[in-house]
Parts: structure tokens; C-alpha cells; sequence
């Protein structure tokens, strides 16, 4: 088995850039992203993503994110800076406290290339690239439809998505992130259609993929419907909720590789390398009829709440998990 030590992007903006960046943008609405900056905002998100590169690079996780600097929000930015989207409201995401600018689509969503420039930009420093993107349902999920029919707004996002990836430069590993699996469950015959989207998605690269669920488990049929779709592993929360997530592995099986959220990405603490090596081990031994080619480490969710100190002790734990071969699960 291999390990191998990742995150799902979205680290927090260092302090420095905080305070640079407010005196560049300011702090209103009509200041966010809108994928058209350029000058010294591009400039300063270009140091930034620089810096958070570095971090992971020396940290020593095995694939580093481009650290999604620019997104204003954790999963709708791809659709907040598309010229036929318009943003409306602030909206809550799900039951916690991080808002989001309504996405609200009102024209063809044609590629747009704003991830892959992010990602082309953070290729330059990296050879162990890991690109990550929301994953269709829970993009389409979040997002509001005024152009498309309803019951052709999944499809729709899928194949923007699809777009999105075929432009990104080489990447060793695609991290599609599904939390609305999870919160606002599919239901029947849209769960078929939820995991047929993601494979379409999928489809779009040759790199490994993994549909990186969190805030919980999958009910039982999205669990089976999404073992259907063409991808290479599927993550589990296991800070959330490890008995759920540890029943759905058991009872149904998963893929040949697995992702396992073994940090907390909202808690400020830093769990040591050895009680993520002793969880590693502790969720092995209760699958032994199950091994798997892959072990993605991970934080159950992106980093972006955390304070730029705790954020840093969080990969430098990762590292050292990843710099001890002993481990095995």
C-alpha cells in the first residue's frame, strides 16, 4: 500500500497578503473576484500562491494544491467568474458559518479557463500537482438556474466541469470535492444521475481521481450509486463521523484506493503525526479484507478557517506521516 499526503486545497491567505490585498481590492461586494483582475492584485495573488506552495513543498506533503488564493468562497468560485453567471446574494453554506455569493447562471456555461490559469501559473513550481475542483452535484447544488431546464442543469455543470479539466496543464491527481452528497443527499434516480455526472467529469483527465465527500457519511444508496462512477477513490470524513463512514466501507466496499480525512480542517488542533499514523492503523485493521493500492491522508476539509500559524502545523504533521515509510494500514 501506498500513503500519500495531500489536502484538499483552499488555504487560508497569509497575513501579510490579507492586508495588502484589502488595500488593493477594499472590502465591498463589487470587489471580490470576478476573474478579469489583473495588475498588482494578479501580482500579489501570484506571490501568494507562490508562498503557499512553498509551504506545502517544504512541509513535505508527496502532491501539493495550487492553494486557491483567489477563490473568494470554498466550492463556487469556477462558477462566480464566469462571464455568463451573475452573483446575487450572500447565501449560507449549508449549516455552518462561511457564506457565498449566489451563482446564479443565466447563459451557456462555455469553459472558461480560469482554473487551469491557476493551475498553469502554480505548475511552474511543482512537478507533484494535485488539481481540485467542486464536483458537479454539489456545484449545481449551490448554485441558481435561469437558463438551462431543470432536469438539464446537472448535465450542464458536469460538462463545464469536463471543459474546465481538459484544460488544465498535467496533474498527478484530481481531488472533486462533493460535501452536497453528504448535506443535501440526492434522491432516487438522482443519485444514478448525481454519480453519472461525476464520471463525465472524470472522463475529462488521465490523472487519478478522488470525489472527496465531507461534514458526515453518504446515505447507504449514494454510498453504492457513487462505487458506480469511473473514478479511482472516494474520501471519507473520518472526523465527522467515523462509525457511518466506517459502515458504508465494510458493507458495501469502496474503490481500489481510499482518501481518508483524518484531520480536522475547521479545529485550530494540531493532531501529532503519531495519532494520524495510530488512525491510519486503527481504520486498517477494521478493514482487513480490504487493501488498498492508494491511501490518500487528508484534512476532512479544506484549510481555509484556520488561523495561517495552525494551518502551517497542520501540513507539517501531514509531512511527517508522509516521511515515515513504516506506516502501513
Amino acid at each position: 500500500m501506498t500513503v500519500v499526503t495531500t489536502t484538499p486545497g483552499l488555504y487560508p491567505l497569509p497575513d501579510w497578503a490579507k492586508e495588502a490585498l484589502s488595500g488593493l481590492k477594499g472590502h465591498q461586494k463589487h470587489d471580490l473576484i470576478g476573474g478579469d483582475e489583473g495588475g498588482e492584485i494578479a501580482d500579489a495573488y501570484g506571490d501568494v500562491r507562490e508562498e503557499l506552495l512553498v509551504d506545502q513543498t517544504e512541509a513535505g506533503l508527496d502532491l501539493v494544491t495550487e492553494g486557491q488564493a483567489r477563490w473568494d468562497d470554498m466550492l463556487a468560485h469556477p462558477l462566480a467568474v464566469h462571464d455568463n453567471v451573475e452573483t446575487r446574494g450572500i447565501v449560507r453554506y449549508y449549516d455552518n458559518n462561511n457564506f457565498y455569493r449566489d451563482p446564479v447562471v443565466t447563459g451557456e456555461l462555455t469553459e472558461s479557463g480560469d482554473v487551469a490559469r491557476e493551475l498553469e501559473a502554480a505548475s511552474e513550481f511543482t512537478d507533484s500537482l494535485q488539481a481540485v475542483l467542486p464536483g458537479p452535484y454539489s456545484l449545481a447544488d449551490l448554485a441558481s438556474n435561469e437558463h438551462y431546464r431543470e432536469d438539464d442543469f446537472l448535465d450542464a455543470v458536469a460538462e463545464f466541469l469536463a471543459g474546465e479539466v481538459e484544460a488544465f496543464p498535467a496533474h498527478e491527481t484530481l481531488f472533486l470535492l462533493e460535501p452536497s452528497l453528504v448535506e443535501n443527499a440526492p434522491g432516487d434516480g438522482e443519485d444514478e444521475r448525481a454519480s453519472e455526472a461525476i464520471d463525465r467529469v472524470a472522463a475529462a483527465t488521465d490523472a487519478e481521481v478522488v470525489v472527496h465527500t465531507y461534514w458526515g457519511a453518504l446515505e447507504e444508496k449514494v454510498h453504492a450509486h457513487l462505487l458506480d462512477a469511473d473514478v479511482d477513490a472516494i474520501g471519507y470524513d473520518f472526523v465527522s463521523d467515523v462509525d457511518d463512514n466506517l459502515y458504508n466501507i465494510q458493507e458495501y466496499g469502496t474503490k481500489d484506493s481510499v482518501a481518508l480525512g483524518l484531520l480536522d480542517g475547521q479545529n485550530t488542533r494540531v493532531e501529532s503525526p503519531e495519532t494520524i499514523a495510530e488512525r491510519i492503523d486503527w481504520i486498517g485493521e477494521r478493514l482487513p479484507a480490504q487493501e488498498f493500492d492508494t491511501t490518500y491522508v487528508t484534512t476532512n476539509t479544506e484549510l481555509f478557517y484556520l488561523p495561517e500559524n495552525k494551518y502551517k502545523e497542520k501540513l507539517a504533521a501531514l509531512g511527517e506521516v508522509a516521511a515515515r515509510t513504516e506506516v502501513t494500514a
